[in-house]
């Protein structure tokens, strides 16, 4: 397997898990933030990346890597922080939306007893 599949797989598991968490969810990510969110991701890794493998901390095999850099960051490399921006803001909007909704029972004037 290619380091682009593994990606791709890595990607479109995040896709469809944000997917299923903003239907079944009523709150709903910010696009804006997550566009924000992943060209900062972007920004970092293709520098850190780059750092990194400059010092030799670690190196890819060129048989697996599609021989696509920015800096000296495979392009596969970007799918991780972008799988993270998809996949974190719909866990979080899920969460804070079961948050509230928890409040809200609490603080109804019988205790959430129905």
């Amino acid at each position: 397997m290619t380091y682009i599949e593994l990606s791709a797989w890595f990607v479109g598991a995040a896709a469809v898990a944000a997917i299923v968490l903003s239907l079944v969810s009523r709150h709903r990510p910010h696009l804006t933030a997550m566009v924000v969110t992943i060209v900062a991701l972007f920004l970092l890794t293709a520098v850190f990346d780059t750092i990194m493998i400059a010092t030799g901390l670690f190196h890819y095999s060129p048989d697996h890597l599609l021989g696509v850099h920015i800096g000296l960051a495979p392009l596969e490399d970007f799918a991780y922080p972008l799988a993270g921006a998809i996949l974190l803001p719909a866990l979080w909007a899920a969460l804070r939306g079961r948050l509230r909704g928890r409040d809200r029972e609490s603080a109804a004037p019988d205790g959430g007893a129905s």
